[in-house]
């Protein structure tokens, strides 16, 4: 099974948002988590329902997606020279 095999979008579950397979638990919010310097461990400790890969997963996913050449980006002017 793949890291990735852990992530499913599932009409019938969170909208269709990206989830750890098995659970309600959103691919964001672990992301947001990560992201905030929250720690693998502190991470399932909140949500026991995880396993060490799913949070492995998270991370590859992300990878993924920040290779992806269709993430929009929030649009920003240049700033200019004064």
């Amino acid at each position: 099974m793949s890291l990735l095999d852990r992530i499913v979008n599932d009409p019938a579950v969170c909208h269709g948002k990206p989830t750890i397979r098995g659970t309600r638990v959103l691919v964001s919010v672990l992301i947001d988590n990560l992201a905030a310097g929250v720690s693998e461990e502190s991470i399932l400790k909140n949500y026991p329902s995880l396993h060490p890969d799913d949070v492995r997963a998270v991370v590859q996913y992300s990878a993924m997606l920040a290779r992806a050449d269709v993430i929009p980006t929030p649009h920003r002017p240049a700033a200019h020279a004064p």
